[in-house]
């Protein structure tokens, strides 16, 4: 069987990272390296870490040179420049309002996306700016003219792009080229904003996911979503559920003699950590020999601590901040349990990594890793009380945890990047013959 040869565009790739989106396309390119040949196209790239088994071209390290080397005239068709495009936007929140659209110039479709001065100075932002600064909108549209140009320098036979940020690149590579086009979901604008969700995001999402060949959600709870509330057709969706990294697990002890429950991720709405903090509130009203971390930032740390403070949890609670990945697998290494009250998790990758620690879990059914962790203690993210009855049991009986913890082992048995690339590789080879 001939070596497939794949285009694949990702946001963020380590050591250049945001949040798990990198991790998990570095997890998946890594997986899909050992059956197909892989060039990853990402807007930046660390000159410092260089994949051996496959190519890795970032943005910033391109010259207008270089893109005025593929093929002179291109008729950008895509839907970017025929809508008003946010100029600040922030992937983990709804964040879009009238202030924060501009009109600009809006370009028709099959006018020339001639690469200009314009182009050199976006070329420019993608070697010094964020990722996810406030010109997320313009780096955007920008990536998807430049991944059309690139493509007419490689050859492939699929293109595979990942969450929103890529998916109109996706789709202009697949109109200058004409090969099929593999989309895949890790976050919804519907898990940032719930069921209302619309807006300039939810739209692109929406679009990427009509003209694509194939979608591919990390869990069927995802891809329920998908059906449901964007309106995609069931029969082009395939779910394939996130791999864990393989740790060195160890053992730290802890400073204090209480247990420890933590919450581990970014403290927005969508990860729930007003839920936490409620549960937490239970869990110490019958059992106060416990202390609850929370290890994140976002914008509600400050009214979480508030609250926490009101509420004379204060003493309960210690706030890391952000974690390098050494001092989370620090945490994990003393943690007790793992507590993640999610209101709408596509996967939750954090709470496998918890499992390779050992630690029994407590999650939301609102997401996709419920799937996989099926000895996991769950409840629906708002049931406060019983996420709490949940924690008191596995802090008190030593036997059900011991359960939770073996079944969890064999779980996370199953759920490697190695099982995730070749579900892929399958999904890859149905679409490009």
């Amino acid at each position: 069987m001939n070596r497939l040869r794949v285009l694949k565009l990702g946001w963020e790739f380590p050591p250049l990272i945001n949040g798990g989106l990198g991790v998990a396309c570095l997890g998946l390119a890594r997986a899909l390296a050992k059956h197909v040949d892989l060039t990853v196209l990402v807007p930046k790239a660390s000159r410092d870490e260089v994949p051996e088994d496959f190519n890795l071209m970032g943005v910033n390290h391109l010259t207008v040179s270089d893109l005025k080397s593929a093929e002179t005239r291109y008729r950008y068709e895509s839907f970017a420049q025929v809508r008003q495009v946010p100029v600040s936007l922030d992937p983990y929140e709804c964040g879009e309002s009238a202030e924060a659209i501009a009109t600009g110039h809006v370009m028709e479709p099959g006018e020339e996306a001639a690469f200009s001065e314009t182009t050199h100075r976006q070329l420019e932002s993608f070697k010094t700016g964020e990722l996810y600064g406030s010109d997320l909108g313009s780096k955007v549209v920008e990536f998807s003219k430049i991944a059309a140009k690139m493509a007419m320098l490689e050859t492939f036979d699929v293109i595979h792009a990942h969450d929103w940020m890529t998916f109109l690149a996706g789709v202009e590579v697949k109109k200058a080229t004409g090969k099929p086009l593999v989309v895949h979901v890790h976050a919804l604008q519907y898990d940032r904003a719930g069921a209302d969700a619309r807006g300039w995001i939810y739209e692109i999402e929406k679009y990427g996911m009509e003209e694509a060949d194939c979608v591919v959600p990390v869990s069927h709870y995802t891809g329920l979503i998908i059906s449901s509330y964007y309106g995609i057709d069931a029969s082009k969706i395939r779910p394939v559920h996130n791999g864990a990294h393989p740790v060195e697990v160890f053992t730290m002890k802890k400073k204090f003699p209480e247990k420890l429950v933590l919450f581990l991720g970014r403290l927005t709405s969508q990860k729930g950590p007003e839920f936490f903090l409620e549960t937490a509130s239970r869990v110490i009203a019958q059992n106060p020999n416990v202390r609850f971390v929370v290890a994140g930032t976002g914008d509600k740390l400050r009214p979480l601590i508030e609250s926490g403070a009101f509420r004379g949890l204060g003493g309960h609670f210690h706030f890391t901040g952000f974690l390098d990945k050494d001092k989370v697998n620090d945490l994990l290494s003393m943690t007790d349990v793992y507590c993640m009250p999610s209101v709408s998790e596509p996967f939750g990758l954090s709470a496998l990594e918890a499992a390779q620690f050992g630690i029994p879990a407590v999650i939301s059914k609102q997401s996709g890793v419920a799937e996989v962790l099926k000895g996991a203690l769950k409840a629906d993210f708002w049931d406060v009380e019983l996420m709490a009855k949940h924690i008191n049991d596995l802090l008190s009986d030593d036997e059900l945890r011991e359960r939770v913890v073996e079944q969890a082992k064999h779980d996370i048995a199953a759920s490697t990047w190695d099982a995730a690339g070749a579900k892929v590789v399958e999904i890859y080879r149905e679409f490009a013959s």
